[in-house]
């Protein structure tokens, strides 16, 4: 069964572009100029539930948009989008009980609070009752290990602790589908390791589908099993990780994904 399925989507900004100057300024406010950028292009792909796919590209590629449409924050301008059989730019609040996000340069809690107050903060705002929301919170502290700092306050946890934290926030309600966006960011090679670890045992546990972004070829090697790489809003290779390192068996995955970015800069 498909947990995302998106067909022909399409989302266009109209930006403003100014003159250099005091001249260009005045301008700018008497006869604005505009730009249309086509951030995401007739994108179609589906992920099946259960599966862990790499979603990547180059800065500015489309990512973000595609992201942001399949949680309901932007509506496309054109194409269809299903999550888990919902339309979110109709169901928006139905669909955020049934996914959970993690942005690794957004912190979504409270940082004041200690990681059980966020907690159980997260599982009101999902509806859980007290006894659902504390056994959640023992399940998830057991197998994230987050006993020795789950009483002190976010502020002073190290990045590592906060991301794991942040996981967990976002899976308090148990998400059918996950997204990560670049998750492990500026965290070094053991904590990269075990957060990787975490989320393999969570997809192998709850069957929790993983809708990944992120830069470090090592995600997306050590977790997923298929890549999409978009750029320009399209997409220009959707292929299993398998597959390309088999057929460019002489190069690492870092250095067939460089050069992918590269042929279509090129072109």
């Amino acid at each position: 069964m498909q947990a995302i399925k998106v067909e022909d989507l399409s989302k266009t900004f109209r930006i403003k572009r100014k003159e250099k100057g005091m001249r260009g300024s005045v301008k700018a406010i008497f006869h604005p100029q505009t730009e249309e950028i086509h951030a995401v292009n007739g994108v179609s792909f589906a992920v099946e539930e259960g599966e862990m796919l790499a979603f990547i590209g180059p800065n500015g590629a489309g990512k973000s948009t595609t992201i942001k449409m399949l949680t309901g924050i932007l509506y496309p301008d054109g194409g269809r989008v299903e999550v888990l059989g919902i339309d979110p730019t109709k169901k928006r609040r139905q669909l955020a009980y049934r996914i959970g996000t993690v942005f690794g340069q957004k912190e979504q809690l409270w940082t004041h609070l200690t990681p059980y107050d966020n907690f159980r903060f997260f599982g009101a705002i999902y509806d859980l009752s007290e006894r659902e929301t504390e056994a959640r919170i023992a399940e998830l502290a057991e197998r994230f290990e987050l006993g020795g700092f789950i009483d002190t306050p976010v502020r002073n946890l190290s990045l590592g602790q906060r991301i794991r934290c942040e996981i967990v926030a976002s899976l308090i309600h148990r998400p059918m589908v996950l997204f990560l966006d670049e998750p492990t960011i500026g965290l070094d090679p053991v904590v990269k390791e075990n957060i990787r670890e975490l989320i393999r045992q969570m997809n192998r546990e709850e069957h929790t589908t993983i809708f990944l972004t992120s830069h470090d070829v090592g995600d997306i090697e050590k977790l997923c099993r298929r890549i999409i790489i978009v750029n320009d809003g399209q997409i220009v290779l959707d292929d299993s990780v398998e597959h390309l390192k088999s057929h460019y068996s002489e190069h690492s995955l870092e250095d067939i994904i460089v050069e992918i970015y590269k042929s279509q800069e090129e072109n």
